[in-house]
């Protein structure tokens, strides 16, 4: 008898799993990041990249409507467009896993060398790789009560952190403090530099997409994947851009000290050294889960793609005997983030986010297709939603792709070039159909779960 997924998710599970994949308290960890792109006006960033991922939002859902499978980006370019295009999205996709804990690891690497500035961010960066990987190779998961240990914990950081961003502008100047409009435009920042702070800040919510690989756990999932894809970016959103509003109220402008760990010096003002060091360990300990769960991922679709000879499966398609983990794969993840040492953190979420917005494009773009080919087979669909709000957010996440720094633009299409000529051997000079990648995303997804 062949074994199958079991439909037990609702609606609240699938919104609460795309929250905590969230870890809505990045939103402090590259705050000062966003506030110096943008000169101020952090919160705008994050309502511009919130308008662009409510418009994919819906795009997903509509190919979790047609495609009610596990599966994402991948899928529903493959099946809507070209398995070879579906490919490219694939190794796009591939750019966030492997390089995601390099960036979780700088971002906490920076917060402790803010603290402790006599240790060099290499070692702090060093630190996480050694930890996170002997704990990944030894087979060691996070259990699923202790991510909701941990997602209440950074909710409540976050509550104490607003209540005393609050606390700290009514006693400045008073309640009529807390209504501005400077955090969302003022005289040092413009159209251009709040849409490169948005390129940015699309980094907080990647993974908001990740329900869709559920679909086959949810109960009713044409229904419920859509309407928790939506739930999840629009929740999402509204926690980043509030918290951004007053964490830019206590700190107006985008001038700092170091803007790589710019919130724990502002956690400092609004709630003293006790605060400060609660903050500290909240986002410490949530970079380390992350990069926990985002090494175990990469490693994870590492091995799926070599078992599937996508990669070279000698070197990717190997477990070891002993721990039953991809341990290779897991020292490979660990090499590419000894690359955080030489990078800032600007760039590296700007680099990851260039695989995010390629993908986010084409699956806007495969909305498009899927109208095109139902109406040749006669059936009909509705023109604005499978046209007119895709095409929207396609040119929305392809304009903030180009916004993107120089750097990452020129990394990210170096890996697509890579990714054509894997394509070209794989596929025999584009001849042949490229192999499947769907085992690989339900490897990834039951890794970071």
């Amino acid at each position: 008898m062949t074994t199958t997924l079991t439909r037990t998710l609702k609606l609240p599970s699938l919104v609460l799993f795309g929250l905590a994949y969230l870890t809505p308290i990045i939103v402090l960890g590259i705050f000062g990041i966003i506030a110096e792109t943008t000169g101020g006006a952090a919160p705008a960033a994050y309502l511009v990249a919130l308008v662009a991922m409510l418009f994919t939002a819906h795009s997903y859902g509509r190919m979790a409507v047609a495609h009610p499978v596990a599966g994402s980006a991948y899928t529903y370019v493959r099946r809507s467009i070209d398995p070879r295009v579906g490919f490219l999205v694939g190794w796009a996709v591939l750019l966030d896993y492997l390089f995601l804990p390099m960036v979780i690891w700088l971002i906490g690497g920076s917060y402790l060398t803010a603290q402790f500035p006599g240790v060099p961010i290499g070692v702090w960066v060093v630190g996480f790789i050694v930890v996170t990987t002997l704990l990944n190779i030894l087979g060691i998961k996070v259990a699923d009560k202790a991510n909701y240990v941990l997602m209440a914990f950074q909710l409540l950081v976050l509550v104490f952190f607003v209540a005393l961003a609050i606390g700290n502008v009514v006693s400045a100047n008073g309640a009529g403090g807390l209504a501005s409009g400077q955090p969302f435009f003022n005289d040092t920042a413009s159209f251009t530099t709040i849409s490169a702070g948005a390129a940015i800040a699309a980094y907080s919510f990647l993974g908001f997409d990740a329900v869709t690989t559920l679909t086959e756990e949810t109960i009713n999932p044409r229904r419920t994947v859509p309407r928790a894809i939506m739930l999840v970016a629009l929740i999402g959103g509204g926690i980043f851009v509030a918290v951004s509003y007053v964490t830019q109220l206590v700190h107006p402008g985008g001038v700092f000290e170091d803007s790589a760990s710019a919130a724990s010096s502002i956690a400092l003002q609004i709630g003293g050294q006790l605060f400060g060091a609660v903050f500290l360990a909240g986002l410490v300990v949530a970079q380390f889960a992350s990069g926990l769960a985002a090494q175990a991922s990469a490693s994870r679709l590492l091995y799926a793609m070599g078992r599937d000879s996508v990669l070279p499966k000698a070197v990717f398609g190997k477990l070891s005997e002993k721990f039953h983990t991809p341990v290779v794969n897991l020292v490979i993840t660990g090499i590419v983030g000894l690359i955080a040492i030489f990078l800032d953190v600007a760039t590296s979420t700007s680099f990851i986010n260039f695989g995010a917005f390629t993908a986010f494009t084409l699956v806007n773009a495969s909305v498009v297709f899927h109208y095109v080919r139902q109406r040749r087979a006669g059936h009909q669909l509705h023109p604005v939603s499978y046209v007119v709000v895709p095409v929207i957010g396609a040119l929305i996440c392809a304009y903030l792709l180009s916004q993107l720094d120089s750097n990452a633009i020129t990394l990210g299409l170096s890996w697509l070039v890579l990714g054509v000529l894997v394509l070209a051997l794989i596929t025999r000079g584009f001849k042949a159909s490229p192999p499947e990648m769907t085992a690989t995303e339900k490897a990834t997804v039951e890794a970071a779960a």
